[in-house]
């Protein structure tokens, strides 16, 4: 096995089976921000409680306990992919740094394919993309709990929906089409 010269290319034995610190970079900034979101989960799931008061001034545009429940299965719906997400990516850092290491015995030391690898992080960012998905939508059910239903067609409703909406869109799709480039090349 060649010794590692500092670069941040490293080769291990086996066919195949190429790791760079640019995987874990990446694998580290996909569960900080999978971080961020469950914290923004919690903060949602807090500040919403049943029987609440949009602040519309008719009462019938105030959301109803179906809202609440919607907002709960978001919420935990994207927290599993959260979740999921980080695992997958915090499983994939281990071995790569098994791998790399150069105090572990032989018998410990990872061997991980350089397609297992990238299968993995495909996984890993479908699951924050879905994540992403689905606190969008309970971010929706929030924007209705607190400001009024967007059937009741308020303004303030309409606008942060439709900046929700359009913000995380492109955002994702930013997130996806780097996430597929990389994984091609």
């Amino acid at each position: 096995m060649p010794e590692y010269d500092g670069s941040d290319r490293r080769t291990a034995s086996g066919a195949g089976v190429t790791t760079t610190s640019v995987h874990v970079t990446a694998l580290d900034g996909l569960v900080n921000v999978n971080s961020l979101f469950t914290v923004a989960i919690f903060v949602g799931l807090s500040l919403t409680t049943p029987g609440q008061h949009s602040l519309e001034n008719p009462s019938a545009c105030d959301a109803g306990l179906e809202v609440v429940k919607k907002l709960l299965v978001f919420e935990v719906v994207s927290f599993s992919f959260f979740l999921f997400s980080s695992l997958v990516a915090q499983g994939l850092k281990l071995a790569i740094n098994l791998l790399n290491s150069k105090d572990v015995d032989e018998v410990f030391r990872a061997h991980i394919n350089l397609k297992v690898l990238r299968f993995g992080m495909l996984a890993s960012a479908i699951g924050s993309v879905m994540g992403c998905l689905f606190l969008m939508l309970s971010m929706v059910s929030v924007i209705e709990i607190r400001l009024g239903m967007l059937s009741c067609g308020s303004k303030s409703t309409v606008q942060a929906v439709t900046a929700l909406i359009v913000l995380v869109t492109s955002a994702l799709m930013v997130y996806i089409s780097t996430a597929v480039y990389a994984f091609l090349h």
